[in-house]
């Protein structure tokens, strides 16, 4: 896993320690401290060498096929006229925001797995990525504002209301895992259902334009849709992996959690924030892609056999997830072109059925 936490000795300049495992070790300097485990990293460049890959892969293939070697050429600045208008105009945007959008997704899913203590705890699943899509909707259809900043700033709002909703219903005592998510899937279907609503009330225009949203869609996405998903990430992402190490002793229970130093409320809000936020960003940037952010965690962590969160691995993974099934979804029925999030949802529900029939088993619902 790859994360940052303060270190309890400022005199070190510059310190190399191996865990007990052999596998992870600690680089410190002037009080910080970075922890990196070295399965992790290596996963995490094999993951990343197959993002590139795949991309380029879904940036040469269309209407108009660019050979691979044209696309690496024109992506270092080589290519001719012609190819710079189809990959960097056309399609290296939708790459690109496919690629932010799933590993804003996957992140904000491990936050919530992690916090939930619940593989069932993702953003999709209880409810928030609803929220923002209530909130993108409204924007659409009563404020009519088509910029993309005007709808992510909708989708924001709308997830965290969302958030701060869900939890406030399910607290007693704290916050239960099942109490968590089923509060969250309740809230999600009404806010489904006014979203629903919303649509029968909008004119043509507005509700067909909506409809096309809600799917999770990278059609059409140019730099526009980019660079807010990309702002986002830049900030967000960053505290995520700040925040891993809380979350790593949030999973070890309150009262230990506690007495190793951390504070759990301001914990916890910091975390919500992020994760909303990041959830948020991801609907906001392509609609309501499904199960990206209720797989790519268990993935990740199988793939690194490391508890806990691991948010680089886990954003590589959502970023892979969503390429690829954009990739299939415009090529396995061509010249017909699904959206994505039709394609990760026939890919998704299996594995939630799989998930809730295992849950059931073992008790935990």
């Amino acid at each position: 896993m790859i994360g940052l936490a303060h270190s309890p000795t400022d005199e070190a300049r510059r310190e190399t320690q191996p865990s007990v495992n052999g596998r992870a070790r600690a680089l410190r300097w002037r009080g910080v401290s970075v922890r990196l485990d070295s399965r992790a990293v290596i996963v995490s460049l094999v993951l990343a060498s197959m993002l590139v890959v795949v991309g380029c892969w879904s940036i040469s293939v269309g209407d108009f096929p660019v050979p691979m070697s044209d696309v690496v050429r024109t992506l270092l600045g080589r290519g001719t006229s012609s190819s710079e208008f189809i990959v960097g105009t056309l399609r290296l945007p939708r790459v690109l925001t496919g690629a932010m959008v799933g590993a804003a997704f996957g992140v904000s899913g491990a936050i919530f797995q992690s916090l939930a203590k619940n593989p069932l705890g993702s953003p999709d699943v209880i409810g928030f990525t609803f929220g923002s899509a209530l909130g993108a909707v409204l924007v659409i259809v009563l404020v009519d504002a088509a910029s993309s900043v005007a709808v992510s700033a909708g989708a924001v709002v709308g997830g965290l209301l969302t958030a701060l909703v869900v939890f406030v219903c399910a607290w007693r005592r704290g916050v239960q895992a099942h109490r968590l998510v089923l509060v969250g899937i309740g809230v999600g279907y009404a806010l489904a259902a006014l979203t629903n609503y919303l649509l029968t009330q909008a004119n043509i225009s507005d509700a067909q334009r909506a409809s096309v949203w809600l799917t999770g869609s990278l059609n059409g996405r140019s730099w526009d849709h980019v660079r807010p998903v990309g702002a986002g990430l830049l900030v967000l992402l960053p505290m995520a992996i700040w925040m891993a190490r809380s979350l790593r002793l949030l999973e070890l229970g309150d009262d230990t959690a506690a007495a190793l130093g951390l504070r759990l409320g301001r914990t916890r809000l910091w975390v919500v924030v992020i994760g909303v936020g990041l959830a948020a960003l991801a609907t906001a940037s392509a609609g309501p892609v499904a199960f990206v952010a209720l797989m790519a965690p268990p993935i990740a962590r199988r793939l690194v056999h490391a508890p806990g969160v691991t948010i680089v691995p886990t954003a590589l993974v959502g970023a892979l997830l969503t390429v690829s099934a954009d990739l299939m979804a415009r090529r396995l029925l061509a010249p017909l072109e699904l959206p994505v999030g039709i394609f990760t949802a026939v890919l998704g529900a299996p594995y939630l059925l799989w998930l809730l029939t295992r849950e059931t088993r073992t008790g935990e619902l």
